[in-house]
């Protein structure tokens, strides 16, 4: 979704905010822009769609001198793309500029008042009414541009991350944030303002994440300032995180979605670290320990998630079903909040973001507050919105995530997922030890295991060139690689544009297999294990339609090796954590395929990384 980016210093403002630009173009967006107070109190706006290289070339010649400035990438709600519609907005006498990510879900109302009022609009968007609400509240009443925009929030009905200046006081930016994250950055004499940490970090490591209904004010040679909109002082912790530059850099790789693919073994080991003891004989996870009566007597629980984080809850479903005897339900986010779910105090929600800001998660997550469940988070990015409004959780530990397309994120959930099945299930004593030992002893090895299938990666790139002609695929699982098929087709439709579909194995008589012909790859998870039989049997009626194989297989299979068309040997490993393997092929061909496509791997087009409005 949208990033913003803020600078008030010592340092000129433009070279840090197109930098920050840069770093947030992973959110995905549509245009750029920028507004900037240059050294005699002059407000300058630039903006344009497309992007951040197209910024910089319609700024080349013109005035981005100055230490104070904002900075926007729009993803477009209300308005169609174009320069009008990007931020920042000016309001009408063109004293402020504003900048914001978000909706405002009563501006039509709002619009119309002002417009009765006189005031007239040059965009589409939602925030432009804002930025000309607090202007008229600042002129109607001769306040000052914080008092002001306390007031206008008070009438603002939505979500937002906003940040304001105004000509007439060159040394402050006002921001404020509800339900839509924003970082400030605390350097020497010097404020830096993002959507999430990775624009700041080059320049320091002391970050405040702002509460919601939090106003801060920056102004430079002052203290950090942050009130709510009744003007109460409020309490902002400010804590050193630990990111390097390198996590957010390519560091050699031509895209960041394969360096993060590759990087899933290392990720991995962090997420076990600490949890899983040295002789891989016990898992630790402290939530666990801290909250074992809530945990333990769950009568149910209820997994919140949306998009790849949905099909990790589908293989935590079967995780926690299988060796805890808990009942769970996984339900999409954006369902669950907007009906009557039947929950309860007995029951316990887990809700699982990568960002930790996505919208629909966080709503359910509040609406299940409100019927007293307990609440754990799984998510990556500390200090987010979703681990502050839970009552416990565990982060994944794969550090930042950049590429739009979900995979290290959905490997380190599953992982996390795996972990607090086993530590419940020995907890409530739901498993026998012998089967606890032999999976924790297994899962210890899964990252050896992941970088022997990433040597699959020649194999899988001259395989992709073959199927780029594809318009449809089908991808099939069944158990715990359903899910996984799921993932895989979503990886290849998210970047390739590549329609695809997931299904369990055993549902294609019940519809898909008429679409089965020569022109159609059909991917068949279909490693040793139970199932195995049947999805041989199941390849074999796709291969008497002529459709194309593509079959993932245990190391040495010696049966669908001779009848699927193209097969990727894994490596053995316990069923249930088969989707942990199974899952990097199918990332690394939708990858390649996406790239003999000429796609844009890491900013695919519509998606952003982070979801933060409906």
């Amino acid at each position: 979704m949208c990033g913003i980016v803020g600078y008030i210093g010592d340092k000129e403002a433009y070279p840090v905010l197109i930098k920050g630009l840069e770093r947030l173009e992973y959110r995905g967006y549509d245009s750029a822009g920028t507004a900037l107070i240059d050294d005699n109190g002059g407000l300058h706006v630039y903006k344009t769609k497309g992007k951040v290289a197209d910024l910089q070339h319609y700024c080349a010649d013109k005035d981005v001198t100055g230490c104070l400035g904002i900075a926007h990438t729009r993803w477009a709600t209300h308005g169609e793309p174009s320069s009008v519609n990007a931020h920042p907005h000016y309001s009408e006498s063109g004293n402020l500029a504003i900048i914001h990510n978000g909706i405002i879900e009563n501006y039509a109302d709002l619009k119309k008042k002002l417009q009765e009022k006189g005031l007239t609009f040059r965009s589409d968007t939602d925030t432009e009414v804002l930025v000309q609400l607090v202007e008229y509240i600042q002129q109607k009443k001769h306040l000052d541009l914080l008092t002001s925009v306390q007031l206008a929030l008070h009438e603002v009905i939505g979500a937002y991350a906003i940040a304001l200046i105004d000509k007439r006081e060159p040394h402050q930016i006002i921001a404020a944030c509800r339900q839509s994250p924003l970082v400030i950055g605390v350097g020497n004499n010097e404020f830096f303002l993002a959507s999430d940490a990775s624009p700041i970090i080059e320049y320091t490591d002391k970050m405040a994440y702002l509460e919601d209904g939090s106003i801060a004010v920056m102004k430079q040679g002052e203290e950090l300032k942050v009130v709510d909109v009744l003007n109460r002082e409020l309490f902002q912790k400010i804590q050193t995180v630990d990111l390097e530059l390198g996590q957010i850099e390519k560091g050699g790789y031509p895209h960041f979605m394969l360096k993060e693919i590759f990087e899933q073994p290392e990720c991995i080991t962090n997420c076990m670290r600490g949890r899983i003891n040295v002789e891989a004989t016990n898992v630790t996870l402290s939530a666990v320990i801290d909250y074992k009566r809530q945990l333990l007597s769950a009568k149910r629980i209820i997994i919140v998630a949306c998009g790849t984080s949905w099909h990790a809850a589908l293989i935590g479903k079967q995780m926690i079903e299988s060796y805890c005897r808990i009942p769970v339900e996984v339900e999409y986010a954006s369902e669950f909040r907007y009906r009557r779910p039947v929950i309860s105090s007995d029951d316990v929600v887990i809700a699982i973001s990568q960002s930790g800001e996505t919208a629909d998660t966080l709503a359910a997550v509040k609406l299940a507050k409100q019927h007293n469940c307990f609440i754990y988070g799984i998510c990556n990015a500390i200090g987010s919105s979703i681990p502050r409004a839970t009552d416990t959780g565990s982060y994944i530990h794969v550090g930042p995530e950049i590429g739009v397309a979900s995979t290290k994120a959905f490997t380190g959930q599953v992982t996390v997922l795996t972990l607090l099945a086993l530590a419940l299930a020995k907890e409530k004593g739901t498993i026998k030890e012998e089967t606890y030992l032999s999976i924790v002893k297994e899962l210890s090895l899964i990252p050896e295991k992941m970088k022997e299938t990433l040597q699959l990666n020649d194999r899988i790139c001259a395989l992709s060139r073959i199927f780029t002609y594809a318009k449809n695929f089908l991808y099939l699982g069944r158990g715990f690689s359903y899910p996984v098929a799921l993932e895989g087709a979503l990886k290849l439709k998210e970047i390739s544009y590549i329609h695809a579909e997931g299904y369990p194995a055993a549902e294609m008589k019940h519809g898909p297999i008429a679409l089965i012909d020569s022109d159609m790859p059909v991917v068949v998870i279909a490693t040793r294990n139970a199932m195995y039989e049947k999805v041989l049997n199941n390849i074999q009626e796709i291969k008497a339609r002529k459709g194309k194989v593509i079959a993932l297989v245990s190391r040495g299979d010696d049966e669908i090796s001779k009848i699927a068309d193209e097969v990727i040997e894994l490596p053995d490993t316990q069923e249930c954590l088969e989707p942990l393997i199974a899952t990097i092929p199918l990332q690394l061909l939708a990858y390649h395929i996406a790239v003999c496509k000429g796609k844009n791997v890491d900013q695919p087009r519509n998606l952003a990384k982070s979801v933060t409005v409906e």
